[in-house]
């Protein structure tokens, strides 16, 4: 009961962080770019100043790493890990999809994770061992294992082309229908069934954390291009694939 009560609190903190990015979104903002380039807002920085005041208050022995206010605490047993908007490019122009990410992390290991898409309302959820869930309802990934058929999504398609054009080549000719996509939303849609595959490129801890605990839990795979497990890498190039053996096809597409 206690794991499931720790669940209900993460979803309780995306819930009180929803709000705070509505109120800002499709709305004047301005717009800074950080040193790699990825842009930030008043609205980024808003609602991660709320989720660690949130964390701080009910969970005093906890640390804390933001994507904008950095860590607090990194040597501590238990980590919250906090992308507050993820999409910020999606956010600052109109587009409904961007996500919040949460997951907290007990010795290096996710144990819960929230992703929740505030236009929207849907708001995934996984507990280690206790599955994965939209809006309290269980989800599982389609359990595909050919790549004839497959739904494939690629996020960071122009980072991947001007990464390794080869490699983005043989993306375009993996599975049955490919889009082009970003952000946190793909990694719902696989964990609930609808995308058999998600590939992804130049994520830090934030952005894949969270979206991986869930994919497990719904009966996904999820590691680096080079199949190995997630740690705290930062640009971390990912695959995420709804089984096993549909996981091993996209990585040997990948690797040529």
């Amino acid at each position: 009961m206690a794991a499931r009560a720790r669940l209900e609190d993460a979803i309780a903190i995306a819930e009180a962080a929803r709000p705070v990015a509505l109120s800002h979104f499709r709305t004047s903002l301005g717009v800074e770019f950080k040193a790699d380039e990825s842009p930030v807002t008043i609205a980024d920085r808003a609602v991660e100043t709320e989720v660690r005041a949130i964390i701080a208050d009910r969970f005093p022995g906890h640390g804390i790493f933001g994507e904008e206010h950095g860590v607090e605490g990194a040597d501590r047993d238990d980590l919250w890990i906090v992308d507050p908007i993820d999409g910020t490019r999606s956010f600052i122009t109109g587009h409904p999809l961007f996500g919040f990410l949460l997951a907290k992390l007990h010795r290096g290991r996710a144990e819960l994770a929230v992703v929740s898409i505030p236009p929207t309302g849907e708001v995934f959820s996984a507990g280690r061992g206790q599955g994965a869930f939209l809006n309290g309802v269980p989800i599982r990934t389609s359990g595909r294992t050919e790549a004839e058929g497959a739904a494939v999504y690629i996020n960071e398609g122009e980072k991947i082309w001007r990464a390794d054009a080869a490699v983005f080549a043989r993306l375009m000719d993996f599975g049955k229908t490919r889009r082009l996509s970003c952000d946190c939303y793909p990694y719902g849609l696989l964990a609930m069934g609808s995308v058999d595959v998600v590939i992804d490129f130049d994520l830090q801890p934030y952005d894949y954390h969270p979206v991986a605990l869930l994919v497990e839990e719904a009966g996904g795979v999820m590691t680096d291009w080079d199949g190995r497990a997630l740690g705290m890498g930062y640009n971390v190039p990912v695959v995420a694939a709804a089984t096993a053996e549909l996981h091993a096809r996209a990585l040997a597409v990948i690797g040529g």
